[in-house]
């Protein structure tokens, strides 16, 4: 069981990330950083991530003396091209058909900041994802359930998304959004033991 004297915060508004840091029975608040995610080319993709995490991170711990900050980042890289989340529905129908019948990766870079010690960590996971060859009718059936609309990929492994999922290699958690295993690694670095 975890004890810990240290407030933790979740810099992220994902109700994903609130279930899986519950999950592993972590006593944390919820504090979203409010930043707008800039996918900007020029970082490859795992620095991409991490440095996106920490962006967040540090956006919130400023507000806090005595924390530990959790941020998190997570895209789809296909081919070197990053997605992120579809900002309108032909952007997540055009995402679904660019990932259809192909494999692509899962990036989550996360970031834990002591806002006492002031000691950071950053570090990404990637996962991969092989999605089967979808028809143009099912895609329309999904971009129906507007679930595709808030998931970067345009796609919710958790959700309905799952059907159109072959295989993965890698973390199914990163996937969702929060690589859990690494993240408990990480957090013993900080005194935190989840088991």
């Amino acid at each position: 069981m975890v004890a810990m004297m240290k407030t933790i915060i979740l810099a992220s508004a994902s109700p994903r990330r609130k279930e899986l840091l519950a999950k592993i029975g972590l006593k944390f608040e919820v504090e979203p950083s409010n930043d707008e995610e800039e996918l900007s080319p020029g970082l490859e993709p795992y620095e991409l991530a991490k440095s996106l995490s920490l962006k967040k991170a540090e956006r919130v711990a400023k507000n806090h003396r005595n924390a530990l900050v959790i941020a998190a980042d997570t895209f789809v890289v296909l081919e070197g091209q990053i997605l992120g989340k579809p900002k309108t529905e032909s952007d997540a129908r055009k995402m679904l058909s660019a990932i259809s019948g192909r494999q692509h990766s899962v990036i989550t870079g996360f970031t834990i900041i002591d806002t006492e010690s002031h000691k950071v960590l950053s570090r990404s996971v990637a996962t991969r994802v092989y999605i089967r060859k979808l028809t143009a009718n099912e895609i329309d059936a999904y971009m129906q359930t507007k679930e595709p609309l808030d998931k970067a990929g345009a796609y919710a492994i958790q959700g309905l998304g799952s059907v159109i999922v072959e295989k993965i290699e890698g973390d199914y958690f990163n996937v969702v959004g929060l690589p859990l295993s690494a993240l408990a690694e990480a957090l013993k670095e900080f005194g935190v033991n989840i088991l």
